[in-house]
């Protein structure tokens, strides 16, 4: 997977106008132009690191004049201590930079290192790890594409691929059975539907009107179980809400296909990267 290159550069370009609106009043001032250093970032904690080509991207939007060497590349493993990559070049540079880059850097490693701590618990199982739409406003191809580096999969990038048919579009139109057959009747042969279900007699539901993929809503790793058998491979059955890295691999053990997780993006931890200067 690879994000386009405009994507990437209007994320920068974006944040470096938040972060100095017209001058670094403490670097500008401070340093003459031509000032150069070296500089490094090393990782503070164990987990799998993402961003770095974007990082990169920081420092040429920037200013210019650095010289980048990742010692790692996207979906790579580091210890605490590992050096992920070295900067040497324009001073000015690297200080204007060094924020964004590292908002950016740790931000997604954050999420790849999640999404593989859930990968490995669920090996051994037929269970897919996937995100969900729950993403920070403009960030959603970037935090997705962290998802993959970490080992999971992509849910819907949007409200565009796939329909999803959740508890409330149930409710405002009246049951699964009518809404499925309404969008049925609309949507095109590439469109697959899933429907969201909070029970046993909706999964039969959703079953018995040809639902291709069912979400099992909160269910207990007893009811899914039992849902497994009902289904019995006429449907991918996703399992969704109140997952955890506690209760994941006994979920997987159920024996349903996907487990979309929001923490995943909405409310993970930065990975702890920090970039240093050589005196």
């Amino acid at each position: 997977m690879q994000l386009l290159q405009s994507y990437i550069d209007n994320i920068i370009n974006t944040a470096l106008e938040e972060d100095i609106h017209y001058v670094d009043v403490t670097t500008d001032y401070l340093l003459p132009d031509g000032h150069t250093s070296s500089a490094y970032y090393i990782a503070k904690a164990e987990g799998v690191v993402c961003g770095l080509d974007i990082a990169k991207r920081v420092f040429e939007l920037v200013g210019g004049g650095v010289e980048f060497k990742a010692n790692l590349k996207d979906g790579d493993k580091v210890k605490k201590g590992d050096i992920i990559a070295t900067m040497k070049g324009d001073s000015k540079t690297l200080l204007k930079g060094e924020r964004t880059a590292l908002n950016i850097l740790q931000h997604a490693s954050g999420i790849a290192t999640a999404t593989n701590r859930c990968v490995e618990l669920v090996k051994g199982t037929k269970a897919q790890i996937t995100d969900t739409r729950k993403t920070l406003p403009c960030l959603r191809r970037l935090q997705k594409y962290a998802v993959t580096v970490g080992g999971g999969k992509n849910h819907r990038y949007n409200l565009s691929e796939g329909a999803m048919l959740k508890d409330n579009h149930i409710d405002v139109y009246g049951g699964i059975t009518p809404a499925v057959t309404a969008l049925r009747e609309k949507i095109g042969h590439m469109t697959k539907i899933e429907v969201e279900v909070r029970n046993l007699d909706e999964l039969r539901e959703a079953l018995a009107v040809g639902c291709e993929i069912i979400m099992l809503d909160n269910m207990s790793c007893e009811d899914m179980t039992k849902a497994v058998e009902i289904t019995d491979g006429k449907a991918l059955l996703e399992a969704s809400g109140n997952v955890t890295e506690e209760n994941i691999a006994e979920i997987a053990k159920t024996g349903v296909d996907i487990i979309s997780l929001g923490a995943l993006t909405h409310s993970v931890q930065c990975f702890d990267i920090s970039m240093r200067f050589d005196k």
